[in-house]
């Protein structure tokens, strides 16, 4: 008897709670759709929640809009589609729909089909963040670069991811690029005479990624040389890039034999980008450096946190590096300050020093730039620069650095 009356009220409990459940309003559905997709990462369980609220709200479509994008979570794009077109035949000038509809296509690499679904969308709302954002993204992945520019540059100073493709797009937008620059480096007490550093490159733009040839020239120790350089950045996919480099010197000293580097950059989530990469370089004895670094677009400005790593001489060697931007127009429109501790393989003007002690030495640096583009194509750029420096141990002394360039896009 006992055991009956236990089932009877287990049955009524769940009869309560079905009831309960039934009750619920779209909203209070919705709410928990939500919850269930973005707290508890439980699609299945927030596309059975969002599918009960249509039943109350058919011609709901913030949720029918949710709906579809949780099956383009849930690689269900057939499904997505129909929701999404559904919504867009009622309301046409949805923004949302027209977002999520291109965001599909455009994910699954149908950049054409996406392209229709978002001009669709700014017909209705042409300063859309969001859509202009994502247009200049299928623009990109098009290699439609000279429309991706006119687009981004609409919202350049409104989002903050924006400024991140602008950069990408605009070293893809002319096909070749030339560059020359001069470097003067001065020191108060390690060597008698000044560094003269001039580099001039030629680069490539192609399908795969850009190419880069490099001529140095440099005068150092009193001794002249020149230097060969290969820098290419192959594309791997919509938000992966390599780096792949490398160099040769006869004149060892003045520059260091061989120099290679390779690195991967990523564009991640919420303007976030990464980098992990190594570095070789050898004048004689092999020094292999590591680096990693984040960076970060935050409103007009960049900021990136990089550091060196290598082991020599059974030493752990250590730098770092913090690097903020200041945009004040557009990509190449802006002012810099580094702040750092440590020396650089991918700075020319002093690698040299690298490896030439067999103890720590203690380096703190400061550098300012200024870089502003002029009739579209034409870039200028300047650079001052202080190491304090301890070259021999506990004995320091101070390096300035001055650096000029252009550069020209065609």
């Amino acid at each position: 008897m006992n055991y009956k009356l236990f089932v009877s009220f287990t049955v009524f409990l769940f009869s309560v709670q079905f009831a309960m459940a039934q009750d619920l309003s779209s909203d209070e559905l919705f709410k928990q759709a939500r919850n269930a997709a973005f707290e508890e990462k439980n699609y299945s369980k927030a596309i059975t929640l969002s599918r009960k609220a249509l039943v109350k709200s058919p011609n709901y479509a913030d949720i029918k809009i949710f709906l579809g994008r949780l099956y383009t979570w849930s690689k269900k794009t057939d499904s997505a589609s129909i929701i999404f077109n559904e919504v867009l035949k009622k309301q046409p000038d949805n923004e949302d729909a027209a977002l999520a509809y291109g965001s599909l296509a455009y994910w699954n690499d149908r950049e054409q089909e996406a392209l229709g679904y978002i001009n669709n969308g700014l017909k209705y709302h042409p300063n859309s963040e969001n859509l202009l954002l994502l247009k200049a993204k299928i623009l990109n992945s098009l290699k439609q670069w000279a429309e991706a520019e006119t687009v981004i540059n609409q919202i350049l100073n409104k989002n903050t991811e924006a400024r991140a493709l602008a950069s990408r797009i605009r070293d893809n937008s002319a096909i070749n690029k030339i560059g020359l620059s001069y470097s003067y480096v001065y020191f108060d007490k390690q060597f008698d005479n000044p560094w003269h550093l001039t580099s001039i490159d030629y680069s490539r733009q192609t399908k795969i990624g850009s190419f880069i040839g490099r001529i140095n020239y440099a005068n150092r120790f009193n001794s002249n040389g020149l230097q060969f350089e290969v820098d290419a950045y192959p594309r791997l996919g919509k938000n992966l890039q390599a780096y792949i480099s490398g160099g040769y010197s006869k004149n060892v000293g003045v520059f260091p034999k061989y120099r290679a580097g390779l690195s991967l950059y990523a564009s991640l989530p919420l303007s976030f980008e990464g980098e992990l990469g190594v570095r070789y370089l050898t004048f004689g004895e092999d020094t292999w450096i590591y680096t990693a670094s984040v960076g970060k677009y935050y409103k007009n400005y960049w900021f990136n946190l990089r550091t060196y790593l290598s082991s020599s001489f059974k030493k752990l060697s250590k730098s770092f590096s913090l690097t903020t931007r200041y945009y004040y127009g557009g990509s190449d429109d802006y002012w810099s300050l580094r702040i750092g501790t440590g020396l650089s393989p991918d700075n020319p003007q002093n690698n040299v020093l690298i490896g030439n002690n067999d103890f720590k030495l203690i380096s703190n640096n400061i550098n300012v730039g200024y870089r502003k583009s002029f009739k579209s194509f034409n870039i200028l750029l300047l650079n001052l620069g202080l190491n304090h420096q301890e070259y021999r141990l506990n004995t320091k002394g101070n390096q300035i650095d001055f650096e000029v360039g252009y550069m020209r896009r065609f």
